[in-house]
């Protein structure tokens, strides 16, 4: 007697299904523009950016500022000082400064 009852409520639940559904799509939709559309964006401008690095360009990497003495296809030198070059990856270069910006003693 009780297992009919559920049975017989659970009929007529048709349409929340089509609402349950419409739901995960908007909130899908709603989680591609607001975050995974964003990060592709940067993930872009960031290659771009790393891309078009040349000799003397100032740069920050994970907090340390530096200036670009050598490139190559994977890796960067660095003078963060006056005589002390450091190679980081090319990919860790998080910011490009503006020109001038440095003044290594």
């Amino acid at each position: 007697m009780g297992i009919s009852n559920v049975f017989a409520a659970g009929a007529g639940s048709t349409q929340d299904l089509g609402m349950n559904l419409g739901f995960i799509v908007l909130m899908f939709v709603v989680l591609y523009f607001m975050m995974i559309r964003p990060q592709i964006k940067r993930q872009k401008e960031h290659k771009t950016m790393v891309d078009a690095l040349s000799r003397g360009d100032e740069v920050v990497v994970n907090g340390m500022l530096g200036k670009i003495t050598d490139l190559d296809d994977n890796y960067a030198r660095l003078e963060i000082s006056k005589g002390v070059v450091i190679q980081v990856q090319r990919g860790a270069v998080g910011t490009l400064l503006p020109k001038g910006t440095l003044s290594l003693k």
